[in-house]
């Protein structure tokens, strides 16, 4: 990777965009970073591809070549999907192992858009805050209508409200719900979305790289654990803009489109957070108090006639997957 850009001791920020079968979004993305790499030193962008199969290499590619951009973007393919913490760990490796001088790494997601500045919000707070191993974006839609991008760890209490979803009961539990309000000032949280997710390099060389054993979600919330439990803090910034189309991704949590299935690897996923970081009793409880609340939210939403928002099968798929019946293996 290093061959084809400018020399490492010029490297500031390496922004990696990993793509599956999203080449237009990755372009667009492209496009919202010209500007701002442009005013950044330093800066680079690796777009990872992970084996789509459907053109993309070639499509991004050729808009790196139209567009000029080759000395400023290089597009790595990859010999399979492995997901997201493998995909952005592709580019990233090369960095560390090679001990390039590059104090910062961003993760963007191919779905989003830069806002002016956005970038240099983020450097600017990191470099104000050497303390700060981990910061996130304001995520927005287009219409600059703010979304959830800060969040506190995931815990029991947290899914009992989760599955319950009953509001004096979420009063009640506040201080263990996961979703935080949006703020207007910079906060500490315990995890942002790896949407845009700027990352010091000291994070990596004291915790290694994503765990690849996530296919895809709550690899981030992991890695912001770890980060934590070695003596790292992770803010929100909200001073940095970016539009985020939520779910164009991976299509499971696009909002404008009714809800999909959730996939085995959302529940592998979420079952191996809480097993590798709390032990097998922590999940069950955590799994119970999920499983319970959404049975009376079920059993509430019919009395009441309330609309369906949840996925489809979403009990039943989460008991299948839970460590009742999948058992306590990592």
């Amino acid at each position: 990777m290093l061959s084809t850009l400018q020399s490492p001791q010029a490297m500031n920020l390496l922004v990696v965009v990993l793509n599956y079968k999203t080449a237009d979004l990755t372009i667009d993305c492209l496009h919202s970073l010209s500007d701002e790499v442009k005013c950044l030193s330093g800066s680079h962008v690796v777009v990872t591809d992970n084996a789509s199969g459907d053109g993309s290499v070639e499509r991004i590619a050729a808009a790196i070549n139209n567009n000029h951009w080759s000395d400023w973007v290089e597009l790595m393919p990859l010999e399979r999907n492995g997901g997201f913490a493998f995909g952005n760990n592709a580019a990233i490796r090369p960095i560390i192992d090679a001990s390039v001088q590059c104090p910062y790494i961003l993760l963007l997601n191919p779905d989003t858009v830069v806002r002016p500045g956005a970038l240099q919000a983020l450097l600017d707070f990191m470099n104000d805050h050497p303390e700060v191993g981990i910061a996130g974006s304001r995520l927005e839609d287009l219409d600059g209508t703010p979304q959830q991008s800060a969040f506190r760890f995931p815990n029991v209490m947290g899914e009992l409200d989760f599955g319950l979803r009953l509001g004096f009961v979420s009063k009640l539990l506040s201080q263990w719900t996961v979703l935080l309000p949006v703020a207007d000032r910079p906060h500490q949280t315990d995890w942002v979305a790896g949407a845009s997710m700027i990352i010091r390099r000291e994070v990596f060389e004291s915790i290694g790289l994503l765990d690849e054993n996530y296919f895809m979600y709550f690899e981030e919330v992991d890695f912001c654990l770890r980060a934590n439990r070695a003596g790292w803090s992770c803010w929100y910034v909200p001073q940095s803009h970016v539009v985020h189309f939520v779910g164009q991704s991976s299509g499971v949590t696009d909002s404008k489109r009714p809800p999909k299935r959730l996939p085995t690897y959302w529940f592998d996923s979420r079952r191996r957070y809480f097993l590798k970081n709390h032990g097998w009793l922590y999940t069950a409880l955590a799994d119970a108090a999920w499983i319970s609340g959404f049975t009376l939210w079920r059993w509430r939403r019919v009395l009441q006639r309330k609309p369906d928002h949840d996925p489809p099968k979403a009990w039943s798929d989460f008991l299948l997957n839970s460590v009742f019946v999948r058992g306590g293996q990592i």
